[in-house]
């Protein structure tokens, strides 16, 4: 089990429960009540006498740091059993109370990189969100959690928590598009390979034609014996093509060059 490689500070806490004993599989995003630094609430985490910590923090400059490495359950929600399935995340606050413990530009867009990568590594494929406590452990209706729904706290704050729908839409958006990338290099992957493989088996209708190249010089292969018929061609071996056809048939000087 890896962690984040968008991490940019690192300071690992005492407070936390050794290995996980459940799988991750759900998030639970949290607020600092506080504008704090990565270095800042790494301090905090440091103290035994603070008993919380969390796996990773986002400052409001958009920095993130790691505090309990993925492998551990973390102590941030009042909860072990949500804590040792889930990955919890401390994201600072540009605002105060009055304003529902708002965050800033750049921890919101950290924050959704962060939930991204957790998401990939972790084989999480798709955030979901019904704001309903009741399917709490439910991960195939609702994998993420807040910390109110476990003890008497306003965390994560009504700007976080009334914007986990529309975080959870942008982590899928960017998981989606990323897995149709990877499916498409896989398929060309595929196709490339699959052409490579076809080495000196043309198609049986183009037979004759191929047979007729090879005798006559037009295509050279490889030199190891190799043709590759259904090769992708490129524009040079085109003109090499082309070269070899009006060499074999004593026309290479006989075209005019374009003036």
């Amino acid at each position: 089990m890896s962690n984040s490689p968008l991490v940019s500070y690192t300071k690992l806490s005492p407070n936390h429960s050794g290995k996980r004993k459940h799988a991750i599989d759900t998030i639970s995003i949290h607020c600092m009540a506080g504008d704090l630094t990565v270095e800042s609430c790494g301090n905090l985490f440091a103290s035994p006498s603070r008993k919380a910590s969390s796996n990773y923090g986002i400052g409001s400059d958009g920095r993130i740091g790691l505090y309990v490495e993925e492998c551990n359950r973390s102590w941030c929600t009042s909860s072990s059993s949500n804590d040792n399935r889930a990955i919890t995340i401390e994201v600072a606050n540009n605002g105060g109370a009055n304003q529902g413990w708002p965050v800033s530009d750049a921890a919101y867009r950290s924050l959704i990189a962060l939930l991204v990568d957790i998401c990939q590594r972790n084989g999480v494929k798709r955030l979901l969100w019904k704001g309903d406590k009741s399917l709490i452990g439910q991960v195939d209706k609702q994998n993420m959690t807040v910390h109110r729904w476990f003890a008497a706290k306003a965390c994560p704050g009504d700007w976080l928590y009334s914007r986990h729908g529309q975080i959870a839409a942008e982590v899928n958006k960017r998981l989606e598009a990323a897995k149709a990338g990877k499916d498409e290099e896989t398929m060309d992957t595929k196709q490339l390979t699959s052409c490579a493989d076809t080495g000196d088996n043309p198609s049986a209708w183009a037979k004759e034609a191929t047979d007729y190249c090879k005798r006559k010089g037009i295509f050279a292969g490889d030199g190891a014996g190799n043709y590759g018929w259904q090769k992708p061609i490129t524009r040079e071996a085109t003109a090499q093509i082309i070269y070899n056809l009006l060499e074999a048939a004593g026309m290479l000087e006989k075209l005019p060059d374009v003036k």
